[in-house]
């Protein structure tokens, strides 16, 4: 038993030790910083200016109160929440509609830029490995650039 929470150990080390395991942790971070500043952009700059347009409308307070018994209509979202009302939050869904679309709007740009700049080194590593190597006049198999004998045919170079 206690080999086996030894060598259960040993490989979660060498699993948290990887360099994705790392990498996996600070983007979560990153992911979670970003995640406050969208929800500040969402919150603070794209929905005051919509809501004004559309009639000087809080999409924060848009809601639904499912009908009381008693026949309350509560003033604002706050009111009704305090008071136990039963609400149907659409204007926070909206808001949160939008943050998921800024997310993955960023996300897409990301991995985008990421891609081209994969590109762009394979495109670099493929030059530098042809500028490293030659052909061979009588075989014509690739050898690398400093070769006096082709390891193909054996032929002098």
């Amino acid at each position: 038993m206690f080999q086996f929470i030894k060598n259960g150990i040993s490989e979660f080390k060498a699993f948290a030790i990887k360099g994705n395991v790392i990498d996996m942790a600070v983007g979560i971070i990153i992911g979670a910083s970003f995640t406050g500043v969208v929800n500040s952009l969402v919150n603070d700059i794209i929905m005051p200016p919509l809501g004004w347009v559309l009639g000087k409308v809080d999409f924060a307070n848009l809601y639904f109160t499912l009908p009381a018994a008693d026949g309350t209509i509560y003033p604002s979202l706050e009111a009704a929440k305090e008071a136990g009302a039963v609400t149907i939050n659409y204007g926070v869904f909206i808001n949160q509609i939008i943050n998921f679309v800024i997310v993955a709007f960023s996300a897409f740009l990301l991995v985008k830029a990421v891609m081209k700049l994969k590109t762009i080194k394979a495109k670099d590593d493929t030059k530098e490995a042809e500028i490293a190597t030659k052909q061979c006049p009588r075989c014509t198999s690739t050898i690398p650039i400093n070769a006096t004998k082709c390891p193909m045919c054996t032929a002098d170079i």
